[in-house]
């Protein structure tokens, strides 16, 4: 089989070209991967928005940081039996420790159970 001699011509929409290689990239990546992946991202902006970082004077919101937990514990409870649990635990472990940080971080204690993702894992005090 020869190679073709002409050069290809750039496509008119390097946007376009760009999404296709990343399609073509994230369909290589095992799902347990994108679930940890997007978990992580969850979990790192829930610990900032509880004032974990740096600066937790302006970082601080915990309006955020319950919408961030909240959607955590979802995708932990949903995604832990097809991720094993050797994944999902430490998971578990980072969501506990945003969902303790959150309730020391509040002026106003939510009740046991309340508090947020706490429908998805029952009261974490």
């Amino acid at each position: 089989m020869t190679e073709n001699p002409l050069p290809t011509a750039p496509s008119p929409d390097p946007e376009a070209d760009a999404a296709a290689q990343a399609a073509r990239d994230i369909a290589e990546v095992p799902a347990v991967e994108v679930i940890t992946a997007a978990a992580v991202n969850l979990l790192s902006a829930a610990a900032i928005k509880c004032g974990l970082a740096d600066d937790p004077e302006t970082q601080t919101d915990l309006d955020e940081a319950r919408k961030l937990i909240n959607a955590l514990a979802g995708l932990i409870t949903a995604g832990a039996p097809e991720i094993s649990d050797s994944h999902a635990r430490p998971l578990r472990d980072g969501l506990r420790s945003v969902q303790l940080a959150f309730r020391e971080a509040s002026a106003i204690p939510d009740e046991p159970g309340k508090g947020p993702g706490e429908k998805y894992t029952g009261s974490v005090i």
